[in-house]
């Protein structure tokens, strides 16, 4: 009897070691299970985060990349647009620094070839006289260049310029270089200095819109050069800062892809371990049961004895 009576202390002796062991199993098993659950929550979380802040970055990247084009076609085009409108600058200054040098020179002319009329008239020559008694004004240049009063040079530009000043006058009378020497030196308002100071006026007042149409041109050409220098500088700002935004977004999709695929590891491995856990504590636990039984048992048994 005192056998049986020491094994049946013996057993359930072990029995509360095994239960109070089995508890803190529980408990252990029960944290764990907490632990893991909210790890694998937390990393769910920061799953998705991640993922999103890398559909955000790649959208920010692809719209900053269409601005770059954007900006970069508007460029090119301003630039474009430029260059053509420097060219045609560059040939209006041509075209209008020779026409002004032609009129200058025209002016120059026609003042020297009065300058000698006024000087001859007043001499009274008898070269002046053949000047006088010319047909018409052809003759009467062709008679000053045979008295050596005006170079033939002189003579032939003079005579195309009044042939031409005629035509755009509509053949008006006061310059007709077909007309009668006497009416062609009329004291007053027909002299052949008349008709040479009328070439001068109409060659200054031609120069002056020559030159007022310049500077217009080039007020124009320097207000639309300063438009189009000021769109390209804000265009390449605008630019710069879309590349440095493009860099940032790269940055940060780059590091939410590295702490995407560590944060993914560790989730799977969460999510494992959890079920391992759930494996092992389902196993502990039937094991618990089948001692506690067959401890029952025994206890039975040697009640029985």
């Amino acid at each position: 009897i005192s056998m049986l009576s020491e094994l049946h202390v013996k057993i359930v002796a072990e029995g509360e070691v095994v239960q109070k062991e089995y508890a803190k199993f529980t408990e252990w098993c029960e944290d764990r299970a907490r632990t893991l659950a909210h790890e694998i929550e937390t990393g769910k979380s920061d799953v998705d985060s991640l993922k999103a802040t890398i559909d955000e970055q790649t959208s920010s990247i692809a719209s900053l990349t269409t601005r770059v084009e954007e900006l970069a076609g508007s460029i090119a085009s301003n630039e474009a647009d430029l260059k053509a409108a420097t060219e045609v600058r560059a040939k209006e200054q041509k075209d209008f620094a020779a026409e002004e040098k032609e009129l200058m020179e025209t002016i120059e002319m026609v003042n020297r070839a009065i300058a000698v009329l006024e000087r001859e008239m007043a001499k009274g020559t008898p070269a002046m006289l053949q000047v006088k008694n010319a047909g018409n004004l052809l003759q009467a240049l062709s008679a000053m260049v045979e008295a050596s009063m005006l170079g033939s040079s002189d003579a032939s530009k003079l005579t195309a310029l009044v042939q031409s000043a005629q035509r755009s006058d509509d053949g008006d009378a006061e310059i007709d270089v077909g007309a009668p020497a006497a009416a062609v030196y009329e004291s007053k308002s027909g002299s052949i200095v008349d008709t040479l100071q009328d070439l001068i006026e109409k060659a200054e007042a031609q120069l002056g819109d020559a030159r007022k149409k310049e500077t217009a041109a080039a007020h124009n050409f320097d207000m639309l050069k300063q438009s189009i220098e000021d769109e390209v500088k804000f265009s390449n700002k605008d630019m710069g800062e879309a590349k440095k935004g493009i860099a940032a977004s790269q940055e940060k999709k780059s590091v939410a892809e590295g702490e995407l695929e560590v944060t993914s590891k560790n989730l799977a491995t969460d999510i494992e371990t959890k079920g391992t856990l759930h494996h092992d504590c389902m196993a502990r636990a039937s094991d618990f049961e089948m001692e506690t039984k067959s401890r029952s048992e025994e206890l039975n048994a040697l009640a029985k004895a």
